[in-house]
């Protein structure tokens, strides 16, 4: 295929930082279908959390009743009631967010379902240019990688998150209420890590978005160069192979442990601020009770309440790590989902029904970059049921053009009609229908011999499956294989190249297209298989109109129209014999061939 780049609007640029709070503002936004059940998850959280700030105040009753008690007799009847209810505290606390974890996880994997299958529609509504510019690896990192980063993030790191803030803010009002003189000595000592940790993940952030980055790069390459594997060994290129996965590997490598060393400098640093808080209550605490200003009970709840303050705060460093992974893998998702598609066939004509098979190009224009025009102007009629060879050097537009046809890419200029309408009239869907299309690249996907011959197309038998196979000699092979025409395509049942092709033409007889399309369809077979696989395809092309692409002329010798096509233009048409006879372009051509083998 002719070169390819996408439009700016498509471009997606990795390097820009990325802005965390609108990222996840954007996230918020795309589960609001799961608005009710995140609300009462968080309200089942906010409840458990609640009830474990409220247990502290309790213990600070029982200790006092232990300490009064020492003095004469202990009220073990009070203590035990107060005891019970500090342990059902405990226990609703563990139902509650029992519950939030369970309706979280749902909604995790809801959203997560939710993303593939947006990507999933998206890229059957990107246009084909973007995959062929962008790293097919790095599409399924976005699927894969990022899509259970977010999940993740969703499943439990939210809830979570909720929770310490919860947690925080009541810790703090309940060490104020219970006395302001320990809040504040144990606030102040907490203070000083909150501010520090607030600048480290200031300057992580950019780390996680380069981390998702090289990532995707690494994924990308190395699916290229595995489903490349045959060409890197023959051209003995493993050196170079691996120099530059260790290079990728590198980048990745440095992103990877700056991000998480810089996050996680957050949580040893919490620790010791909140060590330091346990030796601030203890201090504070002890010359108030000296005083005779609190009770020894206080101590004891506050050092449960430091313990939660300090946990809540520590909690955040490793949970904002989270969350930035999180804004770093919505982004590139986001990203993604927000290229422009290609424009949806609203307010077309009524779909073909009955189809002709008039095919005109009429001043065709097309550039795969607007300042870059390979077919400039390109006219030609094609009348019902002919045969079209399309011939010209390497570069010169032939499979463009077909890729126009098939409406893959839109024009720049001029218009393809299908029976007097133009293809832009119809819907894509509509003009793809028409057309039964074989190129040079084969395409099997896992599944029986006898799901890639009928693929898309519903109510067909077993006698047309094996009449298609049967036709370009393909029917003897599969009777040999284990399970027949049910025998599996994988990495085991191994096929030749031209085996893989016979495939994908009798998956075109079966689909019985008003239109043919061929790419250089027989360049994979031997002769012997190419003249069978001929003859299969001049019945099969009897009353339909073809397009024929091929670099062998010999095989298009019996073409009614032959379009010659050098620098985007037809330069020649006509029959082989009356080409020959002018002895121009396609003359040299043909004579080339021949003397090569001469």
């Amino acid at each position: 295929m002719a070169g390819n780049v996408m439009n700016g609007k498509n471009n997606i640029s990795m390097d820009k930082p990325a802005h965390f709070w609108k990222t996840l503002a954007q996230l918020v936004v795309y589960c609001r279908r799961h608005w009710g059940a995140i609300i009462v998850a968080i309200l089942f959280s906010v409840a458990g959390t609640v009830l474990t700030v409220v247990a502290p105040e309790l213990l600070k009753d029982i200790t006092n009743l232990i300490a009064n008690g020492l003095k004469s007799s202990i009220d073990m009847h009070d203590i035990t009631h107060l005891a019970v209810i500090v342990a059902l505290l405990y226990f609703f606390s563990f139902i509650f967010n029992l519950i939030k974890g369970f309706m979280l996880a749902g909604v995790a994997a809801r959203v997560s379902r939710s993303l593939r299958r947006d990507i999933a529609s998206k890229i059957n509504r990107l246009p084909l240019g973007y995959f062929n510019s962008n790293s097919i690896g790095d599409i399924m990192s976005r699927v894969t990688n990022d899509v259970d980063i977010v999940s993740q993030v969703l499943g439990q790191s939210f809830g979570t998150f909720v929770a310490q803030i919860v947690m925080f803010f009541g810790s703090m009002i309940m060490m104020f209420y219970t006395n302001w003189i320990m809040a504040l000595s144990a606030i102040i000592a907490t203070a000083l890590g909150l501010v520090l940790m607030t600048v480290i993940l200031s300057h992580s952030q950019k780390y996680f978005i380069r981390q998702q980055r090289e990532l995707g790069k690494l994924n990308g390459y190395i699916e290229e160069r595995y489903s490349g594997l045959t060409v890197v060994k023959a051209y003995n290129a493993e050196s170079d192979t691996k120099r530059e996965f260790a290079e990728m590997n590198g980048d990745l490598y440095n992103s990877a442990w700056k991000s998480q060393f810089i996050s996680g400098l957050t949580h040893p640093l919490m620790n010791f601020v909140g060590n330091l808080g346990y030796v601030t209550v203890c201090v504070v605490g002890a010359l108030l009770v000296w005083n005779n200003v609190i009770s020894f009970g206080v101590i004891v709840a506050f050092i449960v309440y430091v313990d939660l303050f300090g946990d809540a705060a520590s909690q955040f460093s490793s949970l904002l790590s989270n969350l930035q992974s999180a804004a770093a893998a919505s982004e590139r998702v986001f990203e993604f989902l927000d290229l422009q598609s290609v424009p949806r066939d609203t307010g077309k004509i009524i779909p073909l029904e009955r189809v002709r098979s008039d095919v005109e190009f009429r001043h065709v224009r097309f550039g795969y970059e607007p300042n870059k025009i390979i077919i400039k102007d390109f006219s030609a009629v094609v009348h019902a049921g002919q045969k079209v060879a399309i011939v010209g050097p390497t570069g010169a537009g032939k499979t463009t053009l077909v890729n126009l046809l098939m409406r893959f890419y839109d024009l720049n200029g001029g218009e393809i009609l299908i029976d007097g309408i133009p293809t832009t009239q119809l819907r894509r869907s509509n003009v793809r229908s028409m057309f039964c299309m074989v190129l040079q690249d084969t395409w099997l996907f896992q599944g029986t011999i006898r799901e890639n011959i009928v693929y898309d197309k519903s109510g067909v038998t077993d006698a047309t499956v094996i009449d298609a196979a049967r036709a370009v000699g393909l029917d003897e092979f599969i009777k040999t294989l284990p399970a027949g025409y049910n025998t599996v395509l994988n990495d085991v049942t191994t096929l030749s190249a031209g085996q893989r092709q016979l495939l994908t033409i009798a998956r075109t007889m079966v689909k019985n297209a008003p239109m043919l399309i061929l790419d250089e369809a027989t360049s994979s077979v031997d002769t012997r298989t190419e003249i069978q696989i001929q003859r299969a395809m001049d019945k099969l092309m009897h009353g339909r109109t073809s397009f024929i692409i091929a670099h062998r002329l010999s095989t298009i010798r019996n073409a009614d129209l032959i379009l010659v096509m050098r620098d985007g233009n037809i330069i020649e048409s006509g029959s082989h014999d009356e080409l020959m006879a002018r002895g121009g372009f396609y003359t040299e051509l043909y004579n080339s061939q021949f003397d090569k083998t001469a």
